[in-house]
């Protein structure tokens, strides 16, 4: 793009969401009518755990206790109801050390959230009749293809494939880049070239075969989506997806613009730390690089809502957006988001993670119910699962909040101790169980730290989120296996390592 269309355009995009000072300053959490204030309040009351200790009453928490528990500086929240926002609110703090408080207008990365967006703005090229989706992307990609090799055999890596993770690719997620060091090209992410610290893109299995989450494939969409528009990702998707959608305290701009730093909230590890730089910059942009807030993302939610219905078009004609809340090949992938069902009611959602933040969406897909939930933590997934169970609750969505019963017995440290060891998942997810104090932790990719309680000697569940699991030994004694299940279903199967 020319230097003087660039320039252009960073211009344009400040003037329609950056605030001045005395807006900024005059921007605290909105005041709702007397009704309205009570339903915050009993949200704000009624935190559920998704399991509890007795099935006959509900231990029931609120919410400043919990963001103290889980040391969560932030927490901003937004609530659909009857397709409208009917509230939003942010609570803490964006930045402990500058004292600046969370309110609506606060900024958070919503990481891999970015992908439901992707989705649209893929989908506009389709509906624009640009792209094919069910097509080789090498039959638009102009300035880089995709090596094919033996492992597809002569299956073909689709745009549809991509959006719902089934394209067979590696790189399931980011790291990011710490402020002020090089950032990679596009190109040199795809290929792993220095200073990409991510691996080159290429095929696990065949296409088509199996999901298996990958943002690299989110990354080749986005490659696609510049090659077929000639325009820069984040200037299409502002212009195509996020200005028509009311979108417009949002950008995939990276790194951010100076003149947001103001709005951006300041991202804290699980023990609280500032990360170094106040947080990470992702130039994948599509898989992860979103700044936006939960009023936004409400916003997002109750277009798809609508234009389902066939009642709005901002973006996506009604027949694009049932297609694009279609499971494809698998029951529960949709394009750029997931299907759940909860009763009767079917949902479309999709979490974030970045370095210090966390992030997690629900849009009803005929019942006009939603929730947004953001923090700048990366130690909220129960408080988020906690917040959603309460809001739930309170607005009544039926069979959605089923928390499961549960005794926690104590477990002998010596018993504990031959479970310990690493356990890997298709020799690429490593699993670590070591002991902290005298409990004991999952340790995933030796990042993310999960708490293990136990209901028997060998079976467990995980503290901060709804999985279920246990320990099996061999044939000769020897504890060799984790098995950990979601709803009664296996969902990972993770062998010890020797």
């Amino acid at each position: 793009m020319p230097l003087f269309k660039s320039l252009f355009y960073m211009y344009a995009l400040l003037i329609a969401f950056f605030p001045s000072e005395e807006s900024i300053a005059q921007d605290k959490n909105s005041v709702y009518s007397r009704e309205t204030e009570a339903k915050i309040k009993q949200v704000e009351n009624s935190l559920a755990g998704w399991y509890q200790a007795s099935a006959d009453s509900l231990t029931l928490w609120n919410l400043k206790d919990r963001m103290a528990w889980f040391h969560v500086p932030g927490v901003s929240i937004a609530v659909i109801h009857n397709y409208k926002i009917e509230w939003a609110r942010g609570y803490g703090w964006a930045d402990t050390n500058e004292h600046r408080l969370v309110n609506t207008s606060t900024l958070f990365q919503a990481a891999s959230i970015s992908k439901s967006i992707n989705a649209i703005g893929i989908l506009t090229l389709a509906q624009d009749k640009k792209v094919d989706i069910y097509a080789d992307i090498n039959k638009y990609l102009k300035t880089w293809s995709f090596p094919y090799d033996s492992v597809a055999g002569d299956k073909k890596i689709t745009l549809a494939l991509l959006l719902s993770h089934q394209a067979g690719l590696n790189v399931g997620g980011f790291e990011g880049y710490k402020t002020g060091k090089p950032l990679p090209t596009i190109d040199q992410i795809l290929e792993g070239q220095t200073p990409a610290n991510s691996e080159r893109l290429h095929t696990l299995f065949a296409p088509g075969l199996h999901p298996s989450y990958s943002g690299g494939g989110i990354l080749l969409s986005r490659k696609v989506l510049e090659d077929v528009s000639g325009q820069s990702y984040d200037q299409y998707m502002w212009k195509k997806v996020l200005k028509p959608m009311g979108m417009t305290h949002s950008f995939f701009t990276q790194p951010p613009p100076k003149q947001m730093y103001p709005l951006l909230a300041t991202a804290y590890d699980k023990q609280g730390r500032e990360i170094e730089g106040k947080f990470r910059i992702y130039p994948e942009m599509a898989p992860d690089g979103l700044w936006t807030t939960p009023s936004d993302l409400g916003r997002y939610i109750v277009e798809t809502q609508l234009a389902y219905k066939g009642k709005s078009r901002k973006t996506l004609t009604p027949e694009f957006t049932r297609l694009r809340l279609r499971p494809y090949l698998d029951s529960s992938i949709a394009f750029g988001t997931f299907i759940s069902k909860k009763g009767d009611n079917k949902y479309f959602e999709h979490g974030g993670q970045n370095e210090g933040f966390l992030s997690h969406y629900f849009g009803g897909i005929e019942n006009g119910e939603g929730v947004v939930i953001m923090v700048n933590s990366s130690n909220g997934t129960a408080l988020i699962n906690e917040i959603v169970s309460s809001v739930s609750l309170v607005y009544g969505w039926k069979n959605f909040y089923h928390p499961e019963t549960k005794k926690v017995i104590s477990v002998p440290n010596e018993l504990l101790q031959t479970y310990t060891g690493e356990y890997m998942i298709n020799n690429r997810i490593s699993y670590t169980i070591g002991l902290k104090g005298e409990n004991l932790v999952l340790i995933v990719n030796h990042k993310d730290v999960y708490s293990l309680l136990f209901t028997s000697e060998a079976e467990f569940f995980i503290y901060e989120a709804p999985y279920n699991g246990r320990f099996v030994k061999n044939a000769a004694g020897v504890v060799d296996t984790i098995i950990i299940n979601r709803d009664r279903e296996e969902t990972f199967k993770a062998i010890r390592k020797y």
